[in-house]
């Protein structure tokens, strides 16, 4: 399994913008999809973005299309996931997560997910 650790988070004012980073081990990173996803207190964890193994196929749902943006670079094994315009709805912890290794591209859903960062907060104030 790939270990994972997110940096970036958090306290922002509603408008602002904050880019989160998560730094992954392993000289096989360019194997694994990948996908962030948050979760806010009470509520079930959901998707937010996600990159299949080379980048070339990328998703985000549809509550932060057009706001975020998520991107990966292998050649430094880190994932990325700018985020502008953010909303107080945005507030939540964001985890990255990869698949198991070889599933070439991203899933939805977070049980297609094996390996998880320990997240990191952000916070949108109104």
């Amino acid at each position: 399994q790939v270990q994972l650790v997110e940096s970036g988070g958090g306290s922002v004012q509603a408008g602002g913008s904050l880019r989160l980073s998560c730094a992954a081990s392993g000289r096989t990173f360019s194997s694994y999809a990948m996908g962030w996803f948050r979760q806010a207190p009470g509520k079930e964890r959901e998707f937010v973005g996600g990159l299949s193994q080379s980048g070339g196929s990328a998703g985000l749902a549809d509550s932060v299309k057009g706001r975020f943006t998520i991107s990966r670079d292998n050649t430094k094994n880190m994932v990325y996931l700018q985020m502008n315009s953010l909303k107080p709805e945005d507030t939540a912890v964001y985890y990255c997560a990869a698949r198991a290794r070889y599933y070439v591209n991203y899933a939805t859903q977070s049980n297609d997910y094996t390996s998880w960062g320990q997240g990191t907060q952000v916070t949108v104030s109104s």
